[in-house]
């Protein structure tokens, strides 16, 4: 079992260039846009919020992001890239499935219990409505590459033998993702992790139920 403290992959958006300070800047700008939507939502902040947390005037946002919709979608693309570079990570660090698919439900576990947050494409998503269409665009995108990675994940476990189980990689990967942001929410709501991780512990144990041990 992968034990979150010791994953040796992590999800990190929060560390800036201090070698470039336009791009450190920028990188702080969003650093802060990724804490509120995950904890306010998109609708639910201002750039004057951000503005108060780092400490500069509105108008100093405005030259980075010139509007909301620029914002959101850079903030929304940065958390997707960092996610797939984890997920690299990921794959890099084993060769089990089991593994893997244990680490990639650590990455939400991490976000929910440790970081008191949410998925911010999961929030997003509750928002999809009331958001710019290319915050849609990226947020379709981060759902596609999770499903895609999943999905290779899978396939790998059946054909090594890990899994024999689970025939239709789509259907499983879907089920997968869903199931872990509806597990976040769920325990989110109701201030007990434990939801969630009843929810992770089951779609184990249906997955590799047929596995040899």
């Amino acid at each position: 079992m992968i034990e979150t403290a010791k994953l040796p992959f992590t999800l990190d958006t929060s560390m800036p260039d201090s070698s470039n300070p336009k791009k450190s800047k920028s990188e702080e700008i969003l650093s802060v846009a990724q804490d509120l939507v995950q904890t306010k939502g998109y609708n639910g902040f201002s750039y004057r919020d951000i503005a108060a947390a780092i400490g500069i005037k509105s108008a100093s946002i405005h030259y980075h992001f010139p509007t909301k919709g620029d914002l959101g979608r850079d903030v929304t693309a940065r958390y997707s890239d960092a996610f797939a570079q984890a997920l690299q990570a990921l794959l890099e660090s084993t060769d089990s499935t089991h593994e893997r698919i244990e680490g990639y439900a650590a990455l939400f576990r991490t976000t929910l219990v440790e970081q008191n947050r949410l998925c911010m494409c999961g929030v997003l998503a509750g928002e999809v409505e009331t958001v710019p269409d290319d915050v849609k665009v990226e947020v379709a995108r981060f759902f596609e590459a999770q499903t895609l990675w999943l999905e290779s994940v899978l396939q790998a476990g059946i054909d090594n033998g890990e899994i024999l189980s689970c025939k239709d990689t789509k259907t499983w990967a879907v089920t997968i993702l869903s199931s872990l942001e509806g597990g976040m929410l769920v325990a989110r709501g109701s201030g007990d992790s434990k939801h969630f991780d009843l929810v992770k512990e089951n779609l184990l144990k249906v997955l590799f139920e047929a596995t040899p041990q």
